[in-house]
């Protein structure tokens, strides 16, 4: 877990940016970058350098997603129909672990996907531990009944800390979320600044 941690406070730190909006991380004293060469003035970055930072803040925004993973999610966007900025952060914001992280049963995404490995986590009564599992609109995720005790779950349950979005309805009493409609990127509640668009001019150069 610790490695998790110290790589979320790493990303923040490179970005520039406080990526979730957590009063503990780094960026809130440190406004540099990590490492002993962190408080060198940053030269203006290249058109390159800012697609490459756009990707690597949204790809780090959802935890461990890999490389591959990413990349794949994103030609799966470009399949599609539509704007593909808008189709990508759909794909995204539809995997178990964000719909878990936003439905604040826990305080990070990090610990989302934690939560779900260990198989606290039912999608339509049924137990899964896959935490890029793609739901579907309608779909009911719940906590087990036997993990709503646990202080993770009550912290984040009862923290001012975010809002749960309008395409997500919560029962705090049940413990259940159900995936209503799949979100546009404006109603997405990021806490720092997402360029999808970006993203998808570095993949497509």
């Amino acid at each position: 877990m610790s490695k998790r941690i110290s790589a979320k406070h790493k990303l923040d730190r490179r970005v520039g940016e406080n990526v979730w909006g957590r009063p503990k991380s780094p960026i809130n004293k440190r406004d540099y970058g990590p490492g002993m060469h962190g408080q060198r003035r940053k030269g203006k970055l290249s058109d390159f350098g800012l697609q490459l930072m756009a990707k690597q803040k949204l790809k780090g925004y959802y935890g461990n997603i890999s490389e591959k993973h990413f990349e794949r999610t994103y030609n799966e966007a470009v399949r599609q129909r539509g704007n593909t900025a808008e189709l990508l952060i759909g794909l995204l914001e539809s995997r178990l672990d964000a719909v878990v992280y936003r439905s604040k049963f826990v305080p990070t995404v990090f610990a989302a996907r934690q939560f779900i490995n260990h198989g606290h986590v039912k999608v339509n009564g049924v137990r899964t531990n896959i935490p890029s599992m793609r739901l579907k609109v309608g779909d009911v995720v719940e906590v087990k009944e036997k993990s709503r005790n646990m202080a993770l779950v009550l912290e984040a349950l009862q923290s001012a800390e975010r809002d749960i979005p309008d395409y997500i309805e919560v029962d705090p009493k049940k413990m259940t979320a159900t995936y209503l409609r799949v979100p546009e990127f404006a109603e997405v509640p990021y806490q720092c600044t997402m360029e999808p668009n970006l993203v998808v001019e570095y993949y497509s150069s």
